[in-house]
């Protein structure tokens, strides 16, 4: 565990946050991994993650973050009995685009689970907890290879994909972020531009990894977070900055953080904080990071088998700069 960076609650004299911040339930939802949350205009908060049998994909809606754990859970798609579609379906995400949703979601093969791929589901009911939800089919990226973690965003009337891929270069074992033009919901109208590769140390702890982006955009400028490093203890969020009004397909606008910009926290018991989320409090004043951790740091076997990970939330404090300060993984509720 010497590479394993521990963060405590840093006191930042220039960070400002919201008035009476709120403060949240931890964990909100257990045993769910790669939390994503969206706050639509009805009121509501939809909530999808990774479950932990990597079998199925689970939609749910609450009033406050802090209802979803006890929200009815729809099951609204099964990962097939054979063929692609068939293994390890993860890290779900659901957006409301162009009056429909849809979940982008990764699946493997029932004969050849490794065989990762991007995929996506559509719903045209304005209710996607009922659906139906329909199978259009895999995403395609440009290129063959192992790739997970899709999400999508839309910025001066032009919509983009962001997604985690192994590299052309099949000699390179690692996963890199690439992003790309949207021409529809379904797909890409442009080639994949390579935005970040595991390069500093704490990228590449037993794995080289840079995975699961999330974009926020704030102050006249685009964050993406992202998840480096083995899923244990060693797993943290870093960050790429770029300006809003950039051309974010050159990676030359973009500006990688040094360090993480979220890690694991002995003071607070909280471990492997990443494959955040962003939303906001229901009045938009506030914006909130959600994210997984675990609150032990010595794992049993295999990590990626371990149901541990539990969804969490905390609020957004802001620099005097316009950056994002996300703090340390704050500490369990001794209620829960």
């Amino acid at each position: 565990m010497a590479a394993l960076f521990l963060l405590g609650a840093p006191a930042h004299a220039a960070s400002t946050a919201a008035s009476a911040a709120p403060a949240f339930n931890n964990p909100l939802v257990k045993q769910r991994a790669d939390p994503h949350v969206t706050l639509q205009p009805d009121g509501w908060y939809y909530y999808t993650a990774t479950v932990p049998e990597y079998d199925r994909i689970e939609v749910r809606r609450a009033r406050s973050l802090d209802e979803l754990g006890k929200a009815d859970v729809h099951t609204v798609w099964r990962k097939h009995d054979k063929g692609e579609m068939g293994a390890h379906i993860w890290a779900p995400e659901m957006h409301r685009i162009g009056g429909k949703w849809y979940i982008y979601f990764t699946a493997g093969r029932s004969d050849a689970i490794w065989e990762i791929r991007l995929y996506v589901l559509e719903c045209e009911s304005d209710d996607p907890l009922r659906g139906p939800w329909k199978e259009r089919g895999q995403l395609k990226t440009g290129w063959e290879s192992f790739a997970l973690d899709a999400t999508t965003f839309e910025l001066n009337d032009r919509r983009y994909l962001l997604w985690t891929q192994r590299p052309k270069d099949h000699g390179k074992k690692q996963t890199d972020i690439y992003i790309a033009p949207m021409d529809t919901p379904l797909s890409i109208s442009g080639p994949a531009v390579l935005l970040t590769e595991p390069e500093y140390a704490w990228e590449k702890v037993k794995h080289a990894v840079n995975e699961a982006p999330s974009v926020l955009v704030k102050n006249g400028r685009v964050f993406m977070t992202y998840s480096a490093s083995a899923t244990d203890a060693n797993y943290a969020l870093g960050m790429l900055t770029a300006p809003a009004d950039a051309n974010l397909l050159d990676r030359k606008s973009w500006t990688k953080s040094p360090q993480p910009v979220l890690a694991s926290s002995v003071e607070n018991g909280q471990y492997g904080p990443g494959h955040n989320s962003f939303t906001t409090t229901p009045d938009g004043k506030t914006d909130i990071l959600v994210y997984h951790a675990r609150n032990y740091r010595d794992i049993v076997g295999d990590p990626l088998r371990n149901p541990d990970r539990h969804t969490r939330a905390q609020a957004i404090s802001w620099r005097a700069d316009g950056t994002p300060d996300f703090g340390a993984p704050v500490a369990d509720k001794q209620n829960r």
